[in-house]
């Protein structure tokens, strides 16, 4: 495994649901670091990497979110078996019968989640999602005192398990957690491809917290960074898999990062947007379109910072989102890197101030 595999497998790897960011926080700032001139977190936990090139020219922030979708304990029954809250918005279909990691104070405990069997529902019943409040996480205990036992409260964090892997096509990447420690690695990457080189402002590479509850982190991040320009990176919905339209969704893994004309969360700013195509029209960096009827990224939080901060998000078509696992190319990651960087050389005072007033 090179490099930057190991990286986002490390990324990846990590478990962190809104709320308890604290494993990926610690693994993007194991890799931020040695590319930044200063690190910090703001009171909420977001991780802040800043890079100076110029000293007083404009603030550039490129924010992807630490948090994953998961699941919180809220009670355990005198069975021994744990019910939960989802955190972070899940679709019941992909949960049943995964396999999923408590982590308490005194460790982690494995578990399935698991309802009633089909074998004992009515012929309606069999028809019907089970609803994810008649699911549990079935951890072998026999009793609640010996699930209080192995350390499981109300309130613990609970993961889907899964192994980052390379699939047979190996820039084809299956991981956990994709949604979003693909931004977290192209925030690192960024701040790493301008070692060593010019650009005219300063950079912040940031790791959010609490995206997947509503955009929280990115709210006091760019609060603390009272950024120029911000961009989000994220992941976006990919088309190319059976069942899906042109009209639905359109993107290709493998042909390009997407740039998102428009989400939920955000109207992008079209001095930026116009900026980031001719950028990658001028660098031969494959790109493709997007927008997104419903659901948000950081942007959605960061453009509405103080008086208004130009913004833009730049996504990663991938497969499956808020599930287990997710399937995305690697192509897609570094050269969504490479615009970004391109771009961010281009962000000048002057270029920034032309943004702002036109």
């Amino acid at each position: 495994m090179d490099k930057m595999n190991t990286m986002l497998k490390d990324l990846t790897d990590a478990r962190g649901v809104p709320g308890d960011e604290k494993e990926p926080r610690n693994v993007m700032e194991q890799y931020i670091t040695p590319c930044a001139d200063n690190v910090y977190t703001d009171n909420l936990g977001s991780l802040i990497a800043e890079k100076t090139g110029e000293k007083n020219g404009p603030k550039i922030m490129v924010a992807g979110h630490l948090d994953e979708v998961g699941f919180m304990v809220t009670r355990i029954d005198s069975n021994g078996f744990v019910y939960f809250q989802t955190v972070g918005g899940w679709w019941s279909q992909v949960m049943l019968a995964q396999r999923v990691t408590i982590m308490t104070a005194n460790g982690d405990v494995t578990g399935l989640i698991g309802s009633k069997p089909p074998h004992v529902l009515s012929a309606e019943e069999r028809k019907k999602p089970v609803d994810i409040q008649d699911m549990f996480v079935d951890i072998g205990a026999s009793s609640k005192e010996e699930a209080q036992n192995f350390g499981i409260r109300p309130g613990d964090s609970i993961v889907p398990y899964f192994e980052f892997t390379p699939m047979t096509n190996e820039k084809m990447l299956m991981a956990k957690a994709w949604d979003n420690r693909i931004g977290c690695a192209i925030a690192i990457e960024a701040l790493k491809q301008l070692q060593g080189s010019q650009h005219p402002n300063i950079v912040y590479g940031v790791g959010t917290v609490q995206e997947e509850v509503g955009l929280r982190g990115a709210g006091t991040a760019a609060r603390t960074i009272q950024p120029d320009i911000g961009f989000g990176v994220d992941v976006g919905i990919a088309g190319d898999m059976p069942g899906v339209s042109d009209k639905e969704a359109d993107s290709e893994l493998g042909k390009g990062p997407q740039i998102l004309i428009y989400d939920a969360s955000m109207v992008p700013n079209k001095g930026v947007r116009d900026l980031v195509v001719d950028t990658a029209d001028e660098n031969h960096i494959p790109y493709q379109f997007a927008s997104l009827a419903g659901g948000g990224t950081d942007s959605g939080s960061i453009h509405l910072t103080a008086d208004g901060v130009p913004s833009l998000s730049i996504t990663i078509a991938t497969r499956y989102i808020h599930s287990h696992a997710a399937i995305l190319h690697r192509d897609d990651f570094e050269n969504a890197v490479n615009l970004i960087v391109a771009t961010i050389k281009k962000l000048n005072a002057d270029k920034v101030n032309e943004i702002k007033f036109n």
